[in-house]
């Protein structure tokens, strides 16, 4: 916290440490040998590499692997990162592996990528291949549109302008593409099969087998009409984790005519583009059914356009059990989804594992462990709220118990109130949250402020929340109350407003509006409450968006995006 922020990490993690893992043995921390005067020509960030070309490295230190793969899992489970890279795993089932060794991924790493890499990613929206008037899904129309879509990709090779000589050199070599998909969690519901179930498994199994091959008989037939990529060489090519999954027919086409492209398949995150659609983004089920959205009107509830169908044809009732959620599936579900996925996809996959907040270091070190043993190439988590508390826990049992008031921790289900008050400083937004009726943390955003401005209003909220959330004597109305009696009236430089209801400044709006929360929301034409937001389904309530502000910021997919503006951070 307050270091690295605004972007994802992974760690390398490789087949070795897994087993030392496994049978509990000593690991040394190693990092080449900085003095050597090849150094700085020859690292380029490949360990492995490095020392198979006998180059020297100096162990820092040795540790017990378990050790080392428990503080891994354990800041995974508190915070959502690191996520881990299987980095053997993705070498050893490259296409590449022969000439370009991978060095590193893109930022939400479903791509690995080697020094140079470039890949040309487009997604196929899964969604629109459902034939309700046939079997289900148009699979025909499905393999056509792969074809189409591989040729696309290979143009747009040729269409890119590269800025940087070394990455057109590097993609003229190997054309290296990722065709992708969005709206499987819709697919899986219109087909009525719930997402995570072993039908669903077996399901996305095939149907990720069909796209796969598709993909290679068309970019086999590229090969035969334009040439193969330029440093193909078949029996080296063949010899490939992922090559050798594949289905003799095709392994027996690329023998025969070579490939266009060394990749062809990625799962990236869709999140702008799967919204701006209206339907489920990358791999992953919908997060919720019931979004809070805003517009030029204020803040209002909707439903996704496939619940939303439901209901308007099934008036009065409730979603059938097929209709999930991220959060109303185990952990476990979404990593079997993924591992499926991960067998037709020879780049790597761009998915989060979505956990209830209840969820334990243990439970996340079994699923980690699971997803490595069913194959997949990485694995993220996000635990909800996982990066809205301080994380405490005490590493030896003889440690003395904690001195002072006990905060209560975040429970799972909390309802709020959002209010907008305009400032001297810009709108506010200020969120107060209630656990049984009783106040019990303050959310503070100043939009379109300098980033000081906001971490101080972060702080304040973060200060006030510890003191609603403290044991005391003082019910918590009460100890909000005193809240606004000592904000109020507190001046600044610029003032707004007239009479009573003026504004001298943030904290003098802030007390304001402690005050009138507490008055249930009256004088509503100055800090009006835009949505009372009841907990979604699975009780899991979304973040404000630093863009449009609005709660409809989430997390999946190795990323964070808003459901409303589309905006997204990776």
């Amino acid at each position: 916290p307050g270091m690295v922020e605004n972007a994802n990490i992974s760690v390398r993690v490789s087949d070795a440490l897994m087993q030392a893992v496994k049978d509990d043995l000593a690991w040394d921390l190693v990092f080449p040998d900085t003095a050597d005067p090849e150094y700085d020509q020859r690292w380029d960030g490949n360990l492995k590499t490095w020392m198979a070309a006998g180059k020297p490295v100096v162990v820092h230190e040795t540790r017990q692997a378990r050790e080392i793969w428990d503080a891994i899992v354990e800041s995974a489970w508190a915070s959502a990162e690191p996520g881990v890279v299987f980095a053997d795993r993705a070498e050893e089932f490259s296409n590449s592996w022969y000439f370009n060794p991978l060095i590193c991924t893109n930022p939400c790493a479903e791509q690995p990528l080697p020094a140079w890499g470039v890949c040309t990613l487009g997604h196929l929206n899964l969604a629109r291949f459902y034939d309700a008037d046939g079997v289900g899904l148009d699979w025909d129309q499905l393999a056509e549109s792969v074809r189409t879509a591989v040729r696309f990709l290979d143009d747009v090779v040729d269409a890119t302008p590269y800025f940087i000589e070394e990455n057109r050199a590097n993609q003229e070599r190997e054309r290296r593409v990722g065709l992708g998909t969005m709206g499987l969690g819709e697919l899986l519901i219109k087909l009525g099969l719930r997402y995570g179930s072993p039908e669903a498994v077996a399901f996305a199994d095939n149907l990720y087998r069909v796209i796969a091959v598709a993909a290679y008989e068309a970019s086999a037939d590229l090969a035969q009409e334009k040439g193969a990529f330029p440093a193909f060489e078949a029996q080296q090519f063949l010899r490939s984790g992922f090559m050798q999954g594949m289905p003799d027919e095709v392994r027996d086409k690329v023998a025969r005519q070579g490939i266009r492209n060394v990749t062809l398949l990625t799962q990236a995150p869709t999140g702008t583009v799967g919204t701006m659609v209206g339907t489920s983004t990358g791999i992953e089920p919908f997060y919720a059914f019931k979004y809070v959205r805003q517009s030029r009107l204020g803040l209002d509830e909707q439903y996704v356009p496939i619940a939303q169908e439901w209901r308007d044809a099934h008036p009065g009732e409730t979603l059938p059990d097929y209709f999930v959620g991220a959060m109303d599936l185990s952990p476990e579900e979404h990593v079997r989804i993924q591992a499926a996925v991960q067998r037709w996809t020879d780049s790597s996959i761009s998915k989060t594992a979505n956990a209830p907040e209840s969820y334990t270091a243990e439970e996340t070190k079994e699923l980690y462990e699971l997803a490595y043993d069913l194959g997949c190439k990485g694995v993220t988590i996000y635990r909800d709220r996982s990066r809205h508390e301080q994380v405490l826990h005490v590493e030896k049992s003889e440690a003395p118990p904690p001195v002072g008031p006990e905060v209560h921790p975040v429970p799972a289900v909390i309802s709020g109130h959002t209010y907008r008050v305009d400032t001297p400083a810009g709108t506010t937004r200020i969120v107060i949250n209630e656990s049984d009726g009783e106040p019990f943390e303050v959310f503070l955003l100043l939009a379109r402020a300098g980033s000081e401005v906001q971490s101080f209003m972060e702080a304040l909220g973060r200060i006030m929340s510890v003191f609603l959330r403290t044991d005391s004597r003082i019910p918590a109305r009460r100890r909000l109350q005193l809240l606004a009696e000592q904000l109020q009236g507190i001046g600044g430089a610029n003032q707004m407003g007239l009479g009573p209801r003026r504004v001298l400044s943030v904290v003098d709006a802030l007390g304001q509006v402690l005050a009138r929360h507490l008055n249930g929301g009256s004088h509503a034409d100055d800090a009006t409450p835009v949505l009372q937001a009841p907990a979604p389904r699975g009780g899991v309530m979304a973040d404000l968006c630093p863009q449009c502000g609005s709660p409809s910021f989430i997390h999946e997919e190795g990323c964070a995006h808003c459901t409303s503006c589309g905006y997204s951070r990776c």
